[in-house]
């Protein structure tokens, strides 16, 4: 990973919490270093500020993407107005997340920018075993081809969208899903944060699914998405 974050003390705070994740970080202090170092060492995705001296973050995705580069960015600003959103969107960037922000919501994100970037596992050899027609988990069974679905004997009665909603929480059973990436599943457009439709279909989902005495299954991580599980 490069990030690049002109204030000293976010950009130190940022590289600690981002390597203890996992990640293998270098931290520069401006535009012109992140193009230096993107050209020497191509990175797997890039965090970068977007008011920084010399060569703004805009800038570093404009040229990035002028030449062909197509790794997975992701914008840190303080500018909350939607025509600023758009420049930073406009110039290349994949996602952006607004200061002051939660940490967590930064690895969120990361994780979906690689997700959808990440090349397809190499295929498998062909098994002889016809594959399993349902998808399964935490007591839901779902037909994708009938399009139909069930939480345990009881049939669910639900619209194209809310189908698709519950399959893809299904499909990632104990996996939080950022608002992001299900709006990008689903409808194919991120609405941004003002939005309450996916709420909406959430708590539709959760009026068919849920019976008194029986657990939740979809939960809300807040912040970030949701996950779906029994608990």
């Amino acid at each position: 990973m490069l990030l690049a974050e002109d204030d000293r003390a976010i950009r130190h705070a940022l590289e600690r919490a981002l390597t203890l994740e996992g990640y293998q970080v270098t931290a520069v202090a401006d535009g012109v270093e992140a193009l230096a170092q993107a050209h020497r060492t191509p990175p797997d995705v890039l965090v970068l500020d977007v008011m920084m001296p010399g060569i703004d973050g805009l800038q570093v995705c404009r040229v990035l993407r002028a030449e062909g580069d197509r790794t997975p960015i992701l914008m840190l600003t303080a500018l909350v107005e939607t025509a600023d959103r758009i420049a930073g969107l406009d110039a290349g960037a994949d996602d952006y997340v607004v200061k002051p922000f939660d940490v967590e919501e930064v690895f969120a994100r990361l994780r979906a920018l690689l997700r959808r970037t990440s090349p397809p596992a190499p295929a498998e050899p062909a098994k002889p075993a016809t594959p399993e027609r349902y998808v399964r988990a935490a007591g839901l069974r779902m037909d994708p081809q009938a399009r139909r679905a069930w939480r345990g004997e009881r049939e669910l009665e639900l619209t194209r969208t809310e189908f698709e909603l519950l399959e893809l929480l299904a499909r990632n059973a104990g996996i939080v899903l950022d608002h992001s990436t299900i709006y990008d599943r689903i409808w194919g457009y991120d609405f941004g944060p003002g939005s309450k439709n996916l709420a909406v279909y959430v708590g539709y989902l959760r009026r068919k699914l849920d019976q008194p005495g029986a657990p939740q299954l979809i939960h809300t991580v807040r912040g970030v998405g949701y996950v779906l599980r029994e608990d």
